[in-house]
């Protein structure tokens, strides 16, 4: 099914939202580049074909949902202690402060190219700091829509995480990526009261 025009809504199962990132430092061998994801999000999409300007793309992801999938490289396996331990340090005050900031919000502002091939440009907003970024991706014709994009943590005074008095640490760049099989209606509400429901009912 090629994308045509419409509003469109997006988001698990059917989507995928990915954070890898990388080591840096002297002792980066001990370290593992990580596989992060977001298990609840949810954009909305509005195509106009013949007019890419007039396209649209909103997102919006719950912080506390970012969860640890694997973790490659490094001196031993990654354990589920190790997952459990970073994800605590991602959600605590010296980085995403979730509790404080439990949203990170994408708005476009400017979108070029075609279906297949097309670049977003738009205010990523982490932390009540907002900043440019741009997305790249494209469809397959079939319905899949797929891309990426580079988040410098620092940019939103997100300092990156460090052991071994600094001989080792996340790079700074993170990779965002993201595939969406199947566009239709949002699979999850942003709504105050449905994230409160989902912490209760839907395990990640």
């Amino acid at each position: 099914m090629a994308l045509s025009d419409g509003t469109y809504g997006f988001g698990p199962p059917t989507g995928r939202l990915l954070i890898k990132t990388s080591r840096a430092g002297l002792g980066r061998r001990a370290g593992h580049d990580l596989t992060i994801e977001a298990t609840r999000w949810a954009g909305n999409a509005v195509v106009v074909t013949d007019d890419p300007g007039k396209s649209s793309v909103t997102v919006t992801v719950e912080t506390g949902s970012l969860t640890v999938r694997e973790g490659t490289g490094g001196l031993k396996p990654l354990t589920d202690t190790d997952k459990a331990e970073i994800k605590r340090t991602l959600e605590g005050e010296g980085l995403l402060h979730t509790a404080q900031h439990p949203a990170i919000a994408f708005r476009s502002t400017s979108i070029t190219g075609t279906p297949e091939s097309f670049e977003i440009t738009g205010d990523l907003t982490i932390k009540g700091q907002s900043h440019p970024v741009t997305v790249h991706g494209g469809s397959d014709g079939d319905g899949m829509v797929c891309g990426w994009a580079t988040v410098t943590q620092s940019t939103w005074g997100i300092k990156p995480y460090s052991t071994f008095l600094g001989a080792l640490k996340l790079a700074d760049d993170v990779r965002i990526e993201y595939a969406v099989t199947e566009l239709g209606a949002a699979r999850w509400d942003t709504s105050p009261e449905t994230r409160s429901s989902s912490r209760s009912t839907t395990t990640p």
